[in-house]
C-alpha cells in the first residue's frame, strides 16, 4: 500500500483490489468449470441406470418386488397341460377325470385358459358302497312305497375363463434347491354332459352286488365355473400345475319315489381336482439384467 505526500498534504490511500482478486479467482473458475460441464454433457437418458436414479429422486423410490431374480416368466407365452383328476364329491360314483388345459398369458398376472375333460362311465362298475347300502336299507326297511336312488355322472366338461395370478414366491425345498411357484384364481363360463341313472334294488345280483342301475336320460348343462390353483416351476419352459375346479350347474332335486315327479331345481357342483405338467411355449426370453 502506498502514502502519497503533496505538498505537506497526506492523501487518503487508495483500495488495493489484488488483496481480494486471488480469493475469489479460484472459486469463480471451478464455478464456471462445473458450469461448463454440466452444459456440455449429453442429455441422460432416462432408460439408463442414472436415468432412473434422477427419476426416483424427483419422484421418489418405487417399492421394489418382494421376491427379486423371478425364475420363471410367463407374459405372451402359450401354455398346454395334459392332467389326470378326480371328482371327490360325488358320493355314489367313483368318476376319474382325463383332459387337457390350454392357456395364453397376456401378462404375468392375468391371462386366458380352456379346459376339455372327458371321465370314462363304468355303469355299474364304478358305484360306490353308499349306493348299495342306500337301495339295500330302503328294501329292507318297513317302507312301502318304491325308492330309487337317483345319481348322475357328469362324462364330458368344457370351459372357458380368465386367470389370475396376484401371488408368487420361492421355496427352498431340499438344501440350496429353490423352487418358483405362483398362486392363480379362475372364473369363466362352460357345460357339463351327464348321464342320469336310477339305482334300484336287484337280488340277482351276483358277489354280493344288490344294485340295478337304469339309464334314463343324457343331459346338457350351462355351467358357470370357478376355480383355484397353483404353479410349481421346474425349468424355463416345464411346472407342474394342481388345480382345483367348480363346476356349477342347475339340476332338478333327487328324486327317491318313481311315482311322484320332481318339478323344483336345485344347485349342484361337480368338483375336479387335478394335477399334470404344464408346458409353456415359446421359450422364455433370456433376461438381460437381474429384476
Amino acid at each position: 500500500m502506498v502514502t502519497q505526500v503533496d505538498g505537506g498534504r497526506t492523501s487518503a490511500p487508495a483500495h488495493d483490489r489484488s488483496a481480494t482478486w486471488p480469493l475469489a479467482n479460484p472459486l469463480r473458475g471451478a464455478a464456471m468449470a462445473v458450469a461448463a460441464l454440466v452444459l456440455a454433457a449429453p442429455a441422460v437418458s432416462m432408460a439408463s441406470p442414472a436415468g432412473e436414479a434422477m427419476t426416483e429422486f424427483k419422484d421418489g423410490k418405487s417399492e421394489p418386488d418382494a421376491v427379486q431374480n423371478r425364475f420363471f416368466l410367463k407374459e405372451g407365452r402359450f401354455e398346454i397341460e395334459p392332467f389326470g383328476g378326480y371328482v371327490p364329491n360325488n358320493p355314489f360314483a367313483r368318476r376319474y377325470v382325463f383332459g387337457a388345459n390350454f392357456g395364453y398369458h397376456l401378462k404375468e398376472s392375468l391371462g386366458f385358459t380352456g379346459m376339455v375333460s372327458y371321465s370314462p362311465d363304468l355303469i355299474e362298475g364304478d358305484l360306490k358302497g353308499l349306493t348299495q347300502t342306500l337301495v339295500q336299507i330302503a328294501e329292507t326297511g318297513t317302507g312301502t312305497a318304491a325308492f330309487q336312488q337317483p345319481l348322475d355322472k357328469v362324462t364330458l366338461a368344457a370351459s372357458f375363463a380368465v386367470l389370475w395370478a396376484p401371488f408368487y414366491g420361492k421355496i427352498n425345498l431340499f438344501g440350496e434347491q429353490v423352487v418358483n411357484f405362483d398362486f392363480y384364481a379362475t372364473a369363466g363360463l362352460g357345460m357339463v354332459s351327464k348321464v342320469d341313472y336310477y339305482a334300484t334294488y336287484d337280488d340277482s345280483g351276483a358277489d354280493g352286488n344288490f344294485v340295478a342301475v337304469a339309464e334314463y336320460g343324457n343331459e346338457v348343462k350351462f355351467s358357470p365355473n370357478l376355480g383355484l390353483g397353483a404353479n410349481f416351476f421346474v425349468t424355463g419352459s416345464i411346472a407342474i400345475k394342481i388345480d382345483a375346479r367348480f363346476l356349477l350347474f342347475f339340476d332338478n332335486k333327487p328324486q327317491y319315489d318313481p311315482n311322484e315327479t320332481v318339478t323344483e331345481s336345485r344347485l349342484y357342483n361337480n368338483f375336479v381336482a387335478s394335477v399334470g405338467p404344464a408346458f409353456f411355449f415359446p421359450a422364455m426370453k433370456p433376461r438381460i439384467y437381474d429384476f
